[in-house]
């Protein structure tokens, strides 16, 4: 761990080591250490914290008292926002500003993930802004941290101001909840802000192709299913492919011996008839024989050899057929546009007949949803359109579609006799919906509800109570009770907060189960 400790005056150089511009953060003075809080010493009674959030970074440290001209401990605990996890690399200093310059206290290391140390030593007794610096590769923040006082020894120093974000308005003990058992389960925090969700309806959703994308594909003639590479569900397929392949069954009333001595009749029957046409033409060209015998000849020949090919075809088509071989007389049957395979019914060698199901081929492209709407819902989305979907997989995040990736295809003229609803059809472009499923979504009209708007996961079931906790400071919480207005997939519009006050938004259940844990002694932090 590095430790520098300078002062330099007022102007160009007081902003040396900035990356940005000094971000405002919120600030809570607790009055007693977290050592203290956890073990209760007397001699470490009079350190003091200051909790801070800025834009990247939350810092939450504890500090001995100020004395001039000597050295007080400051453990800083540094979070990176995104993603919640402790500063494991990068720069931390604590800077104390006044008339006559600025003092800077860095660590350079981290003595463990998430915690700097850091001696101060303020130089002169006074009132300093205080502020903290915190570097790392996602970039350099400075957040300021009101004012504090650095006194003498007998008459030790501390926070003198303090913002601090807006409490609970309900009474109550706060929860301790260290940052080391933060930083190790999913957790995050926000500022509490008055938004909007817009106006909509809800109900049950089926999600399946539009009309005409889903066909099934038929054998067309009796046959048998020849074995080539074979289609599968989920398989990706162009317009035109081949997915089957029909062997047709024209002889199969009849045995492989049976066709073979066909084949060998007609191949001397055909012999014989090309040897009567050749002898005949020679006697033609003597005046031996009339034209139209010579001619009757010939057109038995051709009529012969014309059955001893199809004959053959048949002996080919049904010993490939049972010997599982390809067949120049297969029939393809094609996919009739782009898409993906849904279910392969047939199997190779397989007998099918005319019409038998073989698979099914549904469109690439936008799906439909089919929502089971209110009567008087249905008709506002008759008359405005909708301005966006938002659909609730189940055991998976919700889905919010944008206006321009859903429109209406219709609403049924009528109310469904068992279900007292009206269905509504809406196309939506969302790749990530399964067809077939059944799932809740909510139609979003036009019109707006505001209010204060928060995370899904802020909102925790208490006993059936729906409940939020407050950041009172980096390791207290205060629960909160709310009322839920309206729920829109992840985002919910609740009653009982305002703007201002520091919302966990993640990692609720963990405050709850150390609440209920507490009864027990509190350890504090081994620094």
């Amino acid at each position: 761990m590095g430790m520098r400790t300078e002062r330099t005056s007022t102007g160009a150089e007081s902003i040396r080591g900035l990356a940005s511009a000094v971000a405002v953060g919120a600030i809570l003075l607790a009055p007693v250490g977290c050592a203290q809080d956890h073990a209760g010493t007397a001699a470490e009674a009079e350190s003091w914290q200051v909790t801070a959030w800025g834009e990247r970074y939350e810092v939450f440290p504890e500090v001995d008292p100020l004395i001039a001209g000597a050295a007080a401990s400051a453990h800083v605990h540094v979070t990176v926002l995104d993603g919640f996890r402790p500063l494991t690399d990068g720069r931390v200093a604590i800077v104390l500003r006044d008339g006559g310059g600025e003092q800077i206290f860095e660590a350079t290391t981290a003595a463990r993930p998430g915690i700097f140390d850091i001696e101060v030593a303020p130089a002169a007794a006074g009132e300093y802004e205080l502020s903290f610096r915190v570097g790392s590769q996602a970039g350099t923040e400075e957040i300021r941290g009101g004012a504090v006082r650095v006194g003498g020894a007998s008459d030790p120093g501390g926070v003198v101001r303090a913002p601090a974000p807006r409490g609970a308005t309900e009474p109550g003990e706060p929860v301790p909840l260290l940052k080391e058992q933060q930083w190790h389960t999913a957790f995050a925090t926000d500022w509490v802000r008055r938004g909007s969700l817009p106006e909509g309806a809800r109900g049950l959703a089926r999600v399946r192709p539009p009309a005409g994308a889903d066909v099934t594909l038929t054998a067309n003639l009796d046959g048998v299913v020849q074995a080539t590479p074979w289609p599968y569900p989920g398989q990706e397929v162009a317009a035109g492919a081949v997915l089957f392949r029909i062997v047709p069954r024209a002889a199969s009333e009849q045995s492989l011996a049976g066709l073979r001595a066909r084949v060998a009749t007609l191949e001397a029957e055909e012999e014989v008839a090309r040897a009567r046409a050749a002898r005949l033409e020679e006697l033609l060209a003597r005046e031996a024989t009339s034209r139209r015998e010579v001619e009757e000849a010939r057109a038995l020949a051709t009529s012969l050899a014309a059955r001893l090919a199809a004959a053959r075809r048949d002996l080919e088509a049904e010993s490939a057929a049972r010997e599982g071989r390809g067949s120049p007389e297969a029939f393809a049957v094609r996919a009739p546009f782009a898409g993906r395979v849904a279910s392969v019914d047939a199997s190779p060698g397989a007998a099918v007949g005319a019409g038998q199901p073989l698979g099914r081929v549904i469109r690439s492209g936008p799906s439909w949803v089919e929502l089971d709407l209110a009567p008087a819902a249905a008709r506002g989305l008759a008359a405005q359109g909708p301005a966006g979907l938002v659909v609730e997989p189940r055991d998976e995040p919700p889905i919010r579609l944008a206006s321009d990736s859903v429109r209406l295809v219709s609403v049924a003229p009528e109310v469904h006799p068992a279900r007292g609803t009206v269905t509504a059809l809406l196309e939506v472009d969302a790749p990530s919906l399964v067809l077939g499923t059944t799932l809740q979504a909510e139609v979003l009209l036009a019109g707006e509800r505001e209010g204060i708007v928060v995370p899904a996961t802020a909102v925790v079931d208490d006993g059936g109570v729906a409940i939020v906790y407050l950041q009172l400071s980096g390791e207290r919480f205060a629960r909160q009770e709310v009322e839920v207005v309206a729920r829109q997939g992840d985002r919910i519009l609740v009653d009982g907060l305002v703007a201002g006050q520091r919302l966990v938004t993640r990692g609720g259940e963990a405050i709850r189960r150390a609440s209920l844990m507490s009864a027990g002694a509190i350890e504090g932090h081994v620094h």
